[in-house]
C-alpha cells in the first residue's frame, strides 16, 4: 500500500529542495527522519521532516500498516510559481528578481 503527501508553492528553490530530497529518496522512514533532524540545511530540512512526519501520519490514519516499515518509495520535486521583483538599476532601468517557489510530493510504500 502507497501513502502520499503533498506540498505546494514553498518559498524554497527546486534545486535547493532537490538536494535533500535526493539524499532521502529510498530510505527506510526512520532513517529518513533522523536524518532530516540533523541536517545542515535546517529550513528545507524541516519542511522536509514534517511532509514525511504527515505521509507516516497519513498511513497510520488507513490503519492497515505497519509505520516502522515504510519507506521513501519517490520524492517529486518540482518547480512553482515564481515570485517576480525589481531593483532599480543604473541610468532608470530595473532588474528583474525571481523568488522562486517549489513543489513537493512524498510517496511512501512498505517494504
Amino acid at each position: 500500500m502507497e501513502v502520499t503527501a503533498k506540498l505546494s508553492s514553498i518559498r524554497i528553490t527546486p534545486r535547493k529542495m532537490g538536494l535533500l530530497a535526493d539524499e532521502v529518496r529510498g530510505k527506510a522512514i526512520n532513517d529518513a527522519l533522523t536524518y532530516l533532524k540533523f541536517s545542515p540545511r535546517k529550513r528545507t530540512a524541516d519542511i522536509l521532516y514534517r511532509l514525511l512526519k504527515s505521509a507516516a501520519a497519513n498511513a497510520d490514519q488507513k490503519g492497515t500498516v505497519d509505520v516502522d516499515t515504510l519507506f521513501v518509495k519517490t520524492i517529486l520535486v518540482g518547480g512553482g510559481t515564481i515570485l517576480k521583483r525589481f531593483r532599480p538599476r543604473a541610468k532608470g532601468s530595473a532588474f528583474r528578481i525571481n523568488k522562486r517557489t517549489s513543489h513537493v510530493s512524498v510517496t511512501l510504500a512498505e517494504r
